[in-house]
């Protein structure tokens, strides 16, 4: 483990986080992390907020900070499975749900909320829809993702009509209450509240899981070690438009050390209880402390046959009857004494603990997902073994110059115990592929560390690609985001992970190639923008994103020309006819189109002559670019050898002609030396020649002589127009190859280092004079825009935030995007353009 960066607070002169309040972190799928500090005004002690702060992990300086309006304490913050939504609860029995406004990362309101009015949340849990995978170790070799990837038969909390899972969140009160509130489909709440048991009594700490067959497990201890820590099957269910809770006593246990005479009285406090994964109720950790030390111990709840009376052994047996059993918690470890323990992170990657799977993971050195997190007050963290508790890793501290030192190095944890009351962790989360560590310390600053996916171990370097791939791989079918694995890519690691996946994708059947097409272009962009050598190769994936987007949308303007439904749609007609007809004049290859399927209303081609125009624009900048694509990769050299893609554009040019013929003001401009230049007809030749040396259904041939000859001579004939190429990062991955570690500051983006001694390429760099672009609609906003702005979290794609556009035809192209970038990242608001 080691220190990524830390985020820290502008020291204000009228007000002070507190120290002493508890903490919360909660780290969604899409790498969005929330905490909590209570903002002290120093003129009044009792004027406290309870601020939830939210931050996308790439620009954890702006971060959205809410006066969240909760009277007590924030107890708990809870994501959905989608990411986009966080539940907070607090000690007066509030519990709010905030959303995007805007589908803006830092832009959140409080859209749902429900109350036990002085009954304090100590439990708090979104209800499972459903869906469950299992990432199986021992498949990382297979070829196929659903071998390494499984579906986990696993039945929602509740169901609507057709199956459909329902919503809602449940809640564990600290007088025994269970509440649960339902999001009925036209918005309304739907609420209700039933005792745990019948003997209410206090509940301290409790845990919320849930069961295969669509139960919910609660797990509760009154805070004693001395007391039974119980559990409760709770049923949630729609009767009568009403919502109905049924709860169940489980089988209950008491802790391993109150019945040790050695320490019976030396862990008086039950400080910590987790289940060890949301879908496992069948094992659970605990953790009892003192005031200076603490004690971990994991149980696991297994049926055990019941012993028969000697009476009834001796009579013959019925067949088919089978010895009665029981459940039972049995202990399967515990730790030494520790030190004491001040936060807890439990593992999210669905890891498969089957015999086989650990054997290979250990075999290999696959960590993730197999270690959960202890953070101590001395400051230090260590990473045991989720089922035995062995060490496998430790962090020092950012007090301790090395946060390398050897596991179980117990001189180097006692030198860090004399130095006094160190910076110690109050909150801490793993990522949702387990090699990041989310921390926030007792003065309210963010740390972010990496885990190593082998905890340290040295690996072959064929091993650490593979062990990359597979979790890229994983973040790709699941959707979740993979800023995470980034931090582990270095820049000589970039090139060959690309190759891999690739290769990986390519096996996959056809329909799920289809599902993943977008995504995977959008993994190997990330990847590429780690290293100066294939920062080019960014620019053509990103381009390669908004080219087969607007591919999709051009057709899907084509209408048949019959109402019966024919074999093929006209989009699929075209793309065969063009793959089949070889000829390098545009107008032969119309004739053998049905060209009544392309006749449209003149509103909506005009209205999308700005797409049109970048597709022209970009054809010419590739063509004349051919003869400069040497030693040096510049943007524009992937498509060289992309048949699919350079076939794309074909496709796009013969509808863009066709188009013309019935609405000339749609089609692009081009300015030409030559007033007869028949500039589409150009394109298209040189286009077809260089489609022909690299389709797919033969080896690729490097371009004649003839055609880079012909390409040379284009800027001759046309003005070729400069590409306004992604990414302009401006985010904190790039800036994390070196191993020391980044010091920023909540609120100003000027306090991220400047990159690396390398200059960037001269296509990257903008002048302050120069055009802004808006990206997603290919127009220019002018140097100083006055429009707001928003911008993706994960490429930097910058688009207006409200529609400038009144026509039916580009809204719909603009409602694609509202809630998602090209590459599926997040949108954030951006500050505006400083005038000069």
């Amino acid at each position: 483990m080691e220190l990524a960066y830390v985020c820290e607070w502008e020291k204000r002169p009228k007000s002070t986080h507190c120290p002493s309040i508890p903490l919360v972190c909660s780290w969604s799928c899409r790498n969005l992390v929330a905490f909590t500090t209570d903002l002290k005004n120093d003129d009044d002690d009792k004027d406290v907020s309870h601020m939830i702060h939210i931050i996308d992990t790439e620009h954890p300086w702006d971060v959205y900070s809410i006066n969240s309006g909760h009277t007590e304490v924030i107890s708990c913050l809870e994501w959905d499975q989608s990411g986009s939504r966080l539940l907070s609860a607090d000690g007066d029995g509030q519990i709010k749900c905030w959303s995007m406004s805007d589908h803006l990362v830092n832009s959140w309101e409080s859209i749902l909320s429900s109350s036990l009015d002085g009954d304090p949340i100590v439990a708090l849990s979104w209800l499972h829809n459903g869906v469950k995978l299992a990432l199986h170790v021992e498949m990382s070799g297979s070829t196929n993702f659903g071998e390494k990837f499984s579906r986990v038969k696993f039945s929602p909390s509740l169901t609507l009509f057709g199956g459909k899972p329902m919503e809602g969140w449940l809640a564990v009160t600290v007088s025994g209450l269970v509440t649960v509130s339902l999001l009925k489909p036209g918005g309304a709440l739907l609420t209700a509240s039933e005792s745990l048991c019948r003997l209410r009594g206090r509940v301290a700490l409790a845990d919320i899981a849930f069961t295969g067959g669509g139960n919910i497990v609660v797990a509760a201890t009154d805070g004693s070690s001395s007391s039974p820590v119980q559990f409760y099957k709770v049923v949630v269910s729609v009767v009568s438009e009403k919502c109905r809770i049924d709860t169940e006593l489980l089988p209950s246990l008491f802790l391993r050390c109150t019945t040790d005479p050695l320490r019976r009285e030396k862990y008086p406090a039950v400080t910590h209880l987790k289940f060890l994964t949301r879908e496992n109720s069948e094992q659970v950790l605990l953790c009892a402390s003192n005031q200076s030390g603490s004690i971990v111990e994991c149980w696991s709840l297994r049926k055990e046959g019941l012993p028969v009376n000697n009476i009834f052994q001796h009579r013959s047996p019925v067949v088919g009857e089978k010895q009665p059993t029981i459940l039972k918690w049995r202990i399967l470890t515990t730790t030494n004494d520790l030190e004491r323990v001040s936060a807890v992170a439990l593992p999210k990657l669905p890891i498969s603990i089957s015999n086989t799977d650990l054997k290979v993971a250990s075999d290999t050195k696959f960590c993730p997902g197999l270690g959960l997190a202890l953070a101590f007050n001395d400051g230090s963290i260590q990473i045991l073994h989720r089922l035995s508790l062995h060490t496998m890793g430790v962090f020092y501290g950012s007090s301790s110059s090395s946060s390398g030192q050897r596991p179980g190095d117990e001189s180097a944890i006692k030198r860090q115990r004399t130095g006094g009351p160190a910076l110690h962790f109050k909150a801490l989360q793993f990522s949702w592929t387990s090699l990041a560590l989310a921390g926030v310390d007792n003065h309210g600053k963010l740390h972010m560390l990496r885990v190593s996916p082998s905890m340290g171990q040295v690996l072959e370097m064929n091993t650490t690609l593979r062990h990359l791939l597979f979790l890229l791989e994983y973040c790709m079918v699941t959707g979740y985001d993979w800023w995470d694995v980034l931090l582990h890519v270095q820049p000589t690691m970039v090139h060959n992970l690309v190759e891999k996946l690739h290769e990986e994708y390519m096996r996959q059947n056809q329909a799920l190639q289809q599902v993943l097409a977008t995504r995977i272009v959008a993994v190997k962009a990330s990847l590429c923008k780690l290293s100066t050598a294939t920062a080019a190769r960014a620019c053509d994936f990103h381009a390669k994103l908004l080219l087969m987007a607007i591919s999709s949308t051009l057709k899907s303007l084509l209408r048949p020309h019959v109402l019966n439904t024919p074999d093929k749609s006209p989009g699929d007609r075209l793309t065969e006819i063009c793959a089949k007809n070889t000829d390098t004049d545009i107008d032969k290859v119309m004739i053998n189109l049905k060209t009544e399927e392309f006749v449209l209303d003149g509103p909506p081609l005009q209205s999308l002559q700005q797409l049109i125009q970048w597709v022209g624009d970009f054809v010419l900048y590739l063509l004349a670019n051919l003869p400069n694509q040497g030693s040096m990769v510049r943007p524009g050299f992937g498509f060289m050898r992309d048949g699919a893609s350079l076939g794309m554009l074909r496709e796009m040019l013969v509808m863009i002609r066709i188009w013309g013929l019935l609405k000339p003001g749609c089609l692009p401009t081009f300015s030409a030396t030559s007033d007869n230049q028949d500039s589409m007809q150009l394109l298209f030749r040189l286009l077809t020649k260089l489609w022909l040396c690299s389709r797919d259904d033969g080896p690729p041939q490097d371009p004649d002589e003839s055609l880079i000859d012909e390409c040379c001579l284009l800027p001759s004939q046309l003005l070729v127009p400069s590409m306004d190429w992604l990414p302009v990062n401006d985010g904190v991955i790039v800036k994390l190859q070196g191993k020391h570690p980044l010091r920023l500051q909540f609120g100003k983006a000027s306090s991220l280092p400047g990159g690396g001694t390398t200059a960037p390429l001269e296509v990257f760099t903008r002048s302050p004079g120069s055009q802004k672009m808006d990206n997603l609609r290919c127009v220019h906003m002018g140097v100083c825009p006055t429009e707001e702005s928003k911008a993706c979290t994960r490429c930097g794609c910058v688009t207006m935030l409200r529609s400038p556009n009144k026509t039916n035809a580009m809204k719909q192209w603009e409602q694609r995007w509202i809630k998602n970038c090209l590459c599926g990242g997040l949108w954030r608001r951006i500050p505006p353009t400083p005038l000069t």
